[in-house]
């Protein structure tokens, strides 16, 4: 049994005995008041995270559109594209290449520097990550991935003239 100090009945000044039924009508009551409360304080929450906290949040490395990164260098060369052969194999990093990666391959560049590619013909552009080295091609300046090429339009030829700009040198350690 249980005892409740004026829980349901002020007049007495002894504690009360509630019953099966009462304790359950209890319990019914607080639950509901619970739900009750649910849905609001829900909303409150949602409203506090998507407009007074995630406004103040911000992705430290991404490059708005109204402040667009100006490049430490550009140049122009030959790019080639290489795929399905070296997938999944060790590249000079010591990563594993993944051809649908936004990665590339450059012979003097460090590990780790930005590279925008572009392709003059089409205007298209990608931002690439130098994780690799090579080309091993006399005349060619840089091997990208083949996501890379196909989102710039040039996998069907397998070479093409593109523009480079180095974008982001990595920190020395």
């Amino acid at each position: 049994m249980i005892y409740v100090d004026h829980c349901k009945y002020k007049c007495t000044d002894r504690p009360v005995r509630i019953g099966y039924t009462a304790l359950r009508m209890l319990w019914l009551k607080l639950d509901t008041m619970r739900n009750a409360l649910f849905v609001p304080w829900a909303a409150f929450r949602w409203f506090l995270l998507m407009f007074l906290i995630a406004p103040g949040l911000e992705a430290p490395l991404v490059a708005h559109a109204s402040h667009p990164v100006k490049p430490l260098r550009v140049w122009h060369g030959l790019a080639s594209w290489y795929g399905p052969q070296f997938h999944g194999g060790l590249t000079a990093n010591g990563e594993t290449y993944d051809m649908n990666g936004a990665t590339a391959a450059h012979q003097t560049l460090p590990f780790g520097s930005l590279v925008r590619v572009v392709n003059p013909k089409s205007g298209k552009s990608r931002v690439v990550r130098i994780n690799d080295r090579g080309p091993f091609v006399e005349g060619r300046e840089i091997d990208i991935s083949y996501a890379t090429a196909c989102r710039l339009g040039i996998e069907d030829r397998g070479l093409a003239r593109v523009r480079l700009e180095l974008l982001e040198l990595p920190q020395r350690r």
